[in-house]
């Protein structure tokens, strides 16, 4: 049974009252890391099937704003990951080269990076790191994107609940990433910190 609806309260617009913008909370290197999770309790995770050819891909990143996309099997069960920079950088001419193919012949699963190479944290290690902490993690392996994992409460089995992006901290943190080269973006990022 539904319950009826309650009468709300309605009234005029403040006149100072400004626009929240989605997706921009102002963090700093100290503020809990969770603050800087693209969390997919909130937002969909991009998904995509390795059998996608790479030039999907690519638009699917484009039309839906993302550099990442998680590669799924038909169950949802992850199969990897592909990036931007795996679509874009000099991975699928070599991969091509030494296929004798054309690049765009290549799928998803040519290029993507299969789920035993991805790295992950932990969500009860997230919730008591913090955004330097995440930054330094990313920074040390040398990557873009760290997933996060936990565990279904109801199924038992793991999950990934989200993920963080060096491209997103930096928005974040007022810091205008551009570009795949990671070292820069590591150092923009670092100089803004120290001011």
């Amino acid at each position: 049974m539904t319950l009826p609806a309650r009468a709300l309260h309605t009234h005029r617009i403040s006149r100072n009252a400004v626009l929240s913008v989605a997706g921009y909370n102002p963090i700093g290197p100290d503020s809990p890391a969770i603050e800087a999770m693209t969390d997919f309790w909130r937002v969909n995770a991009v998904t995509i099937g390795a059998d996608a050819s790479m030039k999907e891909a690519n638009a699917q990143m484009i039309s839906r704003g993302v550099r990442l996309l998680m590669v799924t099997a038909v169950d949802e069960r992850v199969e990897g990951l592909i990036t931007a920079r795996d679509i874009l950088g000099e991975k699928p001419m070599q991969i091509a080269q030494a296929r004798g193919c054309k690049r765009d012949e290549l799928m998803v699963a040519d290029l993507m990076t299969a789920v035993s190479h991805v790295d992950t944290l932990y969500l009860g290690e997230v919730l008591n790191a913090r955004v330097a902490d995440i930054l330094e993690a990313l920074k040390r392996l040398g990557r873009q994107h760290i997933l996060v994992e936990d565990v279904d409460a109801i199924s038992g089995l793991p999950r990934v609940r989200g993920l963080f992006s060096v491209t997103h901290i930096g928005r974040l943190l007022g810091v205008p990433v551009l570009g795949f080269e990671l070292a820069s973006t590591f150092a923009e990022i670092e100089t803004a910190l120290a001011h």
